[in-house]
């Protein structure tokens, strides 16, 4: 019995996951209430407090579940190419242009962050909780970018700060640009060509080699 309401209570605490990511995306974080959220999902005020502190607690539950399984990720094509951590990213990023076409839980959520996302108000909070992200994430394409030039698949004069900043730009700014015109391009076909296209230029471009004084 125990076991049952245990599974239960998760498959409520999903389903107002889902219900708050639809009413995200139709009406703004910010436009979108607790009740609204409520309606949509079925349930009382007080059993979506049993599961979330607020809006901030809602989202982030959401962009956990998302990025885990972009973690997962990481983890599998660094374990398939040890020795190869160049390759490894490449395959990352890749997955990472793709995912946001194939799969329709981060598409969405990130259709939410870039466009129905306004930080004002309770949602000060989101900001500050994802600048933190930003920052760790930095953190880890300089590991990862520093195992590329230790493997000697980089150059060791490449500024690597610069370029850390430059790929989570380029990469962010893919995303955006298509998640406002998914009907330009197609973000799954050319995001091969797209990822090595920046590698390409981490490899080439005197302007992210280290400046000499």
């Amino acid at each position: 019995m125990g076991r049952k309401t245990k599974q239960q209570s998760l498959e409520t605490r999903q389903h107002i996951l889902d219900a708050a990511m639809q009413e995200f995306a139709r009406r703004g974080v910010s436009s979108t209430s607790l009740n609204d959220i409520a309606l949509a999902a079925g349930v009382t005020r007080g059993a979506i407090y049993w599961h979330f502190k607020n809006k901030v607690d809602i989202f982030n539950a959401m962009w956990t579940q998302i990025e885990s399984s972009i973690d997962d990720v990481v983890l599998r094509y660094r374990n398939e190419f040890p020795s190869e951590p160049l390759l490894a990213l490449r395959h990352t990023l890749i997955f990472v242009l793709q995912a946001t076409v194939t799969d329709p839980r981060r598409r969405t959520l990130l259709g939410i962050l870039f466009h129905k996302c306004e930080f004002v108000g309770e949602l000060l909070s989101l900001q500050q909780i994802h600048q933190s992200l930003y920052l760790e994430n930095y953190e880890r394409i300089e590991k990862d970018l520093r195992l590329c030039v230790q493997h000697k698949q980089l150059d060791e004069q490449l500024d690597i700060s610069l370029a850390a900043i430059t790929l989570r730009a380029y990469i962010c700014g893919l995303i955006e640009n298509w998640l406002f015109m998914p009907e330009s391009y197609s973000l799954e076909q050319e995001a091969p060509r797209l990822v090595d296209a920046f590698i390409d230029l981490m490899k080439h471009s005197p302007s992210l080699k280290k400046e000499c004084f």
